[in-house]
């Protein structure tokens, strides 16, 4: 690093721990959700926004509709305001995971949600407690003959990270500095905004959007997923989840199903291709800033059904993606 200009020192390489953290869960109509917690946001912001989601039907709206996708895209709005401002590396900044993944503030967010009308980003402010896609970004799912379940996910950050590789070992090193607040409301390579919680310090480690994501039903394992896609990874492995238990839809129909994201600023629903022209047309005039976009995320998920087969779909969204049984 240091021949290419850089700031690290052998003594930051040698002083680096990792860290073992308890996953953030909750509760999603009977199904219980463990993901990963900070410096990750992914965790606490999937939990949030399904707890906004539980005070809606969705499944009476149905998948691909405009209300599912009003209801969902604002939802997404005030989960990434609350990411832009309370979310860190919790050695360094205490993280309030249990009063953003509180019902009762759902619903006071949930409330403000109005099914026929969108609210302005400008209008959407964190909440006060009690256009890049990268991809260098892995995950893998796997579930063994026991049941026992692994989703892991890690990165490279943006193409190549720093296109620097170290001597002659082939190991491209990581660009995650670009995922610290550099500074207050200053967008990042994703477009999001940071703020105090997330600035660059020594020893910290920057905010993700890494969201491997475990689902359990009645004390088995039941949906283990995840995917990259920088700062679209949340509402990606958001909708396998929403996708499987509310619309009721099998692996394979929830990866394949088409996606949308909303991430607050910039003030932009993201659509993938695939969503009815009639539907957009009703997001429009509901107030949403509809952006037709390329595709968003990779999902490497596997489903345990009843009888305990695994049924296992990688995203066709990569053409390089694999399902294997062994």
């Amino acid at each position: 690093m240091q021949k290419n200009g850089g700031l690290m020192t052998k003594e930051d390489l040698a002083s680096y721990k990792a860290v073992e953290r308890t996953p953030i869960s909750g509760d999603y109509r009977g199904y219980q959700v463990f993901s990963m917690p900070p410096p990750s946001s992914g965790g606490i912001h999937i939990i949030q926004i399904l707890n906004i989601l539980e005070n809606f039907d969705m499944k009476k709206y149905g998948f691909g509709s405009a209300d599912a996708m009003q209801i969902m895209a604002e939802a997404e709005k005030y989960a990434y305001a609350d990411r832009s401002e309370y979310l860190g590396d919790p050695d360094f900044v205490k993280v309030p995971w249990q009063a953003l993944t509180n019902k009762a503030y759902a619903k006071t967010l949930a409330d403000q949600i109005d099914i026929n009308k969108a609210k302005p980003s400008s209008q959407i402010k964190p909440g006060k407690l009690a256009p890049y896609e990268s991809n260098q970004t892995t995950h893998f799912s796997v579930v063994d003959k026991d049941g026992n379940a692994v989703a892991v996910t890690y990165t490279l950050n943006t193409t190549f990270g720093t296109g620097i590789v170290a001597g002659n070992t082939g190991i491209l090193l990581n660009n995650e500095m670009d995922d610290f607040s550099a500074k207050p409301g200053v967008p990042n390579v994703y477009g999001l905004v940071g703020g105090d919680a997330n600035a660059v310090g020594p020893k910290k480690r920057p905010l993700s959007s890494m969201s491997p994501t475990i689902v359990v039903k009645d004390g088995k394992t039941w949906l283990v997923t995840g995917s990259p896609g920088g700062s679209r990874i949340i509402t990606t492995v958001l909708q396998m989840v929403v996708n499987s238990i509310d619309f009721g839809m099998n692996v394979a129909e929830a990866t394949n199903a088409p996606r949308f994201h909303h991430q607050w600023l910039p003030d932009e629903l993201r659509v993938e291709k695939g969503f009815s022209p009639d539907t957009l047309k009703l997001l429009e005039q509901k107030g949403q800033k509809v952006a037709l976009k390329e595709a968003m995320g990779s999902t490497q998920s596997i489903m345990v059904g009843p009888d305990g087969e695994l049924y296992g779909a990688s995203d066709p969204r990569s053409v390089d993606d694999l399902t294997a049984g062994y």
